[in-house]
């Protein structure tokens, strides 16, 4: 029988042989090398025999598992692995498919050291580039398995740490093998990258315990200091990077879900760790995917907990910091304006105190510090989106800011009773709130491209809300966009000091566009400011934000022309404190007397004129002496000093503008225009603050003078009154008072905004044609009555035609009363 089984043994096929030889009779003996040597050059020199060496190794792997002889196992996974790495002909396909085969049955097992050796030797295996695509290889078993070891529960934290790293390694390995071959099976498709994106976030989540627990960087090897948290995150970098345009959306998605399930938008802090991930790993020209990405997730959730909005908000806002400029996306004013819809949504949440009826479950009740910190963080998230953008996109997105804010006009129609009232105002508050966030910084060089008049319009008639919280904002706003050498910190507080050297002020010239902006919305500006300095309601911050927007305006944009309408802006504050038509509130009128003093002062060493100078520190130290409450050092502090003797100052006390007109002329100022006391241009915008508007009264005047005119008195032909006949003269009495208006607005507007010289020169015009028409009038009424013969001698003998009776003669319409 001996004799046989030899004979039988010679007569296997050699590879076979070859095979059995490699395994030792101890397994503890390991590979034997030799054998495998041959093994191996055998397998080089019959490549077509690879694939039976393949399967007869995958048999004997499958039946050493079966019977736990787990030494031979790993003898027989070694000699796979040589054999891969050594062949790389056109049969290795097959080859691979027994490979896979073996690595599946390992990973199969519940044995942790079968799966980590399997997930070693398909580590070894996805580094290959193989030299021959394959078409009908799948990879779906091994993305469930390396998914499931990731989520490991072993009891010993040791082995539960090596299978969940073994995982991570498969997860990878199989990126690795098939991001970059298109016949490969596509792992970007959802049902891959569900399993594998959460998969790595689940070991991420354990980072800060891992840091945590972890001894001191000097105390552990190299070996230890990887961690499945640290290799997930390697892993998923990795996944990033590799990401094309059209694989960003199914990479994304299962992140934002895994946040949604785990609920880890609300302590935010993993959520911002991710995202930082994602911004740094994908290419920078896919940013703006992620973006929209999170805005759209942001509104699927707009009636999710306000801690949650708030963390989606917040992580938007992490993740515009680190994009890079420009990289929002063409659409930019659709971001801002989902993020204002949201502000808007919480809004009216708070307001009514509930989501929506309607939800299943019933209504959810709205916690109201919530939804206040939901709307910081969205305002913190417009201030940087903004800071990302260029200055052209920029103004867009202020002027996009601006035109949602509700204000009273003819084109706006605001919400009625106390709650739309409620709404109203808050909405104001955090759209402006808004805009000063997205000011912050705005550098531009042309103020008039940057800044025009319909942003301009708008945000000043916001100035003359009764709201002081309101016109802070709005104050504060002016600043930021005036102030382009950082000088405002340094007038954060009013005071009278004597030497401006200290604050080391950064001045240049103004240029020729600031000066072109200055003539244009120079007197609107003064206006509003004037304005907003009879308001009751002002507080410390309001007057402090005066100061420092009258600062920069005088650094900023400020010529010889602003210089002196700047000093007769303030002597009017002055005059408005001192006979206070307004009746205003004690600490008003002395806080008006402390700005006034305090920006004479500054613009006093600005313009460095001596005589200037020397008034402006006689008033300044007189009041130190006898009237302290009118300084700001006395007004302006924790305990205000104030009395109640402001209706008998003396002249000494007082800026006056007599001399200063002298002073300044002196030097070259207009002293004309410096005497002529500074009265502000009302307009329609006054009912805003609940004054009566100088355009309306002029409208009624015109209406008046219209209706009295004599050519109101001719009377038309008596005519048939029919249906059509009313119709007809409703629509054209409609379409006259429309006319009508447009016109007087094109006076008023003509008059508030034209260059004086225009102005001038249009009255002059007028008044020379109404001269000449007064003098032909004034001679035809002193010639005497015309003689029988119808004409008379004149001195020269000539003879003069009929004249014209008054009562016949068209006056024109300026002449008649």
């Amino acid at each position: 029988m001996y004799g046989v089984c030899g004979c039988c043994g010679a007569l296997r096929p050699r590879y076979k042989r070859l095979v059995d030889n490699i395994f030792p009779e101890d397994p503890e003996d390991g590979l034997v090398k030799t054998n495998m040597e041959k093994l191996t050059f055998y397998a080089l020199s019959a490549p077509e025999k690879l694939d039976r060496i393949g399967a007869y190794l995958s048999e004997k792997l499958i039946r050493d598992v079966s019977r736990h002889r787990y030494g031979y196992v790993c003898i027989a996974m070694e000699a796979l692995d040589q054999l891969l790495m050594a062949c790389h002909c056109q049969s290795i396909n097959l080859f691979v498919e027994s490979f896979l085969k073996m690595v599946a049955k390992l990973l199969e097992s519940e044995k942790p050291d079968l799966q980590i050796l399997g997930t070693n030797s398909f580590v070894k295996f996805a580094n290959i580039e193989e030299d021959t695509p394959s078409y009908h290889r799948s990879y779906d078993f091994f993305v469930s398995r390396f998914s499931e070891m990731c989520h490991s529960s072993h009891d010993d934290a040791d082995i539960r740490t090596k299978i969940r790293m073994s995982g991570i390694k498969g997860l990878q390995g199989v990126v690795r093998k098939t991001v970059n071959d298109e016949l490969q099976a596509n792992i970007w498709d959802p049902q891959h990258m569900d399993k594998i994106v959460p998969s790595l976030l689940f070991n991420l989540q354990h980072a800060e315990e891992a840091e945590s627990r972890s001894p001191s960087p000097l105390q552990t090897t190299e070996k230890e200091k990887e961690n499945p948290a640290e290799l997930a995150e390697r892993c998923l970098r990795e996944l990033l990077g590799r990401a094309a345009y059209g694989n960003i959306k199914n990479a994304i998605k299962p992140v934002l879900i895994h946040l949604d399930n785990h609920s880890l938008w609300e302590p935010k802090t993993f959520a911002i760790h991710c995202f930082k991930i994602i911004m740094y790993s994908i290419q920078p020209q896919h940013s703006h995917l992620v973006i929209q990405q999170l805005l759209s997730h942001l509104d699927a959730n707009s009636k999710s907990a306000a801690t949650v909005r708030a963390g989606i908000v917040e992580v938007l806002s992490e993740a515009a910091v680190i994009a890079a400029s420009g990289s929002v996306g063409p659409t930019v004013l659709e971001v801002f304006n989902t993020l204002l819809r949201q502000l808007r949504l919480s809004i009216d949440y708070a307001l009514t105190g509930s989501y929506d009826c309607a939800i299943a479950g019933g209504p959810k009740i709205i916690k109201q510090h919530e939804e206040r910190m939901f709307q910081e963080a969205i305002i913190k998230t417009t201030g940087s989106f903004a800071s990302t953008l260029p200055t052209y996109q920029r103004s867009e997105v202020m002027l996009f800011i601006m035109s949602k804010v509700p204000l009273p006009s003819l084109h706006h129609s605001l919400d009625t009773g106390k709650a739309g009232e409620n709404r109203n105002r808050l909405t104001q508050v955090m759209l402006l709130k808004s805009l000063l966030q997205v000011s912050m910084g705005f550098q531009c060089s042309n103020m008039l491209t940057a800044l025009p008049s319909s942003f301009l319009d708008r945000l000043l008639s916001a100035a003359l809300m009764e709201d002081p919280e309101i016109r802070l904002f709005v104050l504060q706003i002016l600043i930021s966009f005036i102030d382009r050498h950082g000088n405002k910190h340094k007038f954060q507080t009013i005071s009278t000091i004597s030497d401006i050297s200290v604050l080391k002020l950064k001045v240049d010239k103004c240029s020729r566009q600031d000066t072109v902006f200055m003539k244009k919305h120079a007197q609107h500006l003064y206006r509003h400011i004037y304005l907003t300095c009879k308001e009751e309601t002002n507080s410390r911050v309001h007057y402090e934000a005066l100061y420092c927007l009258l600062a920069l305006i005088s650094m900023e944009l400020a010529n010889e022309e602003v210089v002196v309408d700047l000093i007769r802006l303030v002597l009017a504050m002055q005059e408005l404190a001192q006979v206070n038509e307004d009746n205003l509130p004690l600490y008003n009128r002395c806080a008006l007397y402390a700005l006034g003093a305090a920006y004479l002062n500054l613009i006093s060493q600005l313009t460095t004129v001596p005589a200037f100078c020397q008034h402006i520190h006689e008033v300044i130290e007189m009041r130190q002496k006898e009237a302290p409450y009118l300084l700001p050092e006395g007004v302006f502090a924790e305990k205000p000093r104030l009395s109640r003797n402001l209706d008998r100052l003396g002249p000494e006390i007082l800026f006056r503008q007599s001399k200063i007109s002298e002073v300044l002329g002196g030097s070259g100022y207009n002293s004309d225009r410096l005497s002529t006391p500074y009265v502000p241009q009302l307009t329609d915008e006054d009912r805003l603050s609940k004054r009566k508007s100088i355009g309306e009264t002029i409208s009624l005047q015109v209406e008046v003078e219209s209706r009295n005119s004599p050519e109101k008195e001719e009377r038309a032909p008596a005519e048939e009154i029919t249906y059509e006949t009313l119709k007809k003269a409703i629509v054209d009495s409609v379409a006259v008072e429309e006319q009508e208006r447009e016109r007087r607005r094109q006076v008023v507007e003509k008059f508030q905004k034209a260059p004086f010289e225009e102005i001038a020169a249009h009255c002059g015009a007028r008044a020379t044609l109404l001269q000449s028409k007064l003098n032909q009038i004034f001679e035809i009424t002193i010639r005497p009555p015309p003689s029988p013969s119808g004409t008379i001698t004149a001195a020269y003998g000539q003879p003069q035609g009929h004249s014209i009776p008054v009562y016949e003669m068209k006056f024109p319409d300026l002449c008649v009363y």
